[in-house]
């Protein structure tokens, strides 16, 4: 089972951002080899922040070298390859994936260059961050494409535009 866990900080608005990031989470597991998960009694849970550029700036820089705010933070808490081994070997049965932080300014900046309301941007961070905790990356072409490829399948599951369509109609 997939729980997700949601915490909200001003300014970020008053939505049930706990549903939607379910909604999202649950679309990018089934989409992978760990899609089992979502129906197993294993649970394993997701923690996802949403809070201001500013603590996002400072976890960027500290993790990744970059002095700036961005869009989305993923925390793996699990190497992906063991996932299925930690699941079924935990004492509770309970496994923490990883943290996803999502700053409200970036976020918000984004959605309305895309023309998108911020709930869809959202939920497709969600499935890029939850996608990041599972161990797919964007760092070579084809890792890209890959990854790329999963999230527009997951977002088209969830009746969500494809936002790199978007971008490369531009």
């Amino acid at each position: 089972m997939i729980q997700v866990e949601v915490s909200r900080e001003e300014p970020w608005p008053d939505t049930d951002w706990g549903a939607l990031a379910t909604r999202a989470a649950h679309a990018a597991f089934e989409r992978t080899p760990h899609g089992d998960l979502a129906t197993s009694p294993a649970l394993v849970e997701v923690s996802i922040r949403l809070t201001g550029d500013e603590e996002v700036r400072q976890l960027n820089a500290q993790y990744r070298g970059k002095d700036k705010p961005t869009n989305v933070l993923s925390f793996a808490m699990v190497q992906p390859d063991l996932l299925d081994t930690v699941t079924r070997n935990s004492d509770d049965g309970e496994v923490l994936l990883g943290d996803i932080v999502l700053a409200h300014g970036v976020c918000t900046r984004e959605a309305v260059e895309r023309a998108i309301p911020l709930t869809d941007h959202v939920m497709h961070l969600v499935v890029h961050g939850v996608l990041h905790l599972l161990g797919h990356d964007h760092q070579g072409d084809g890792e890209a494409d890959a990854m790329e490829a999963i999230e527009r399948d997951a977002l088209a599951s969830l009746g969500l535009a494809d936002p790199y369509r978007i971008r490369e109609d531009d």
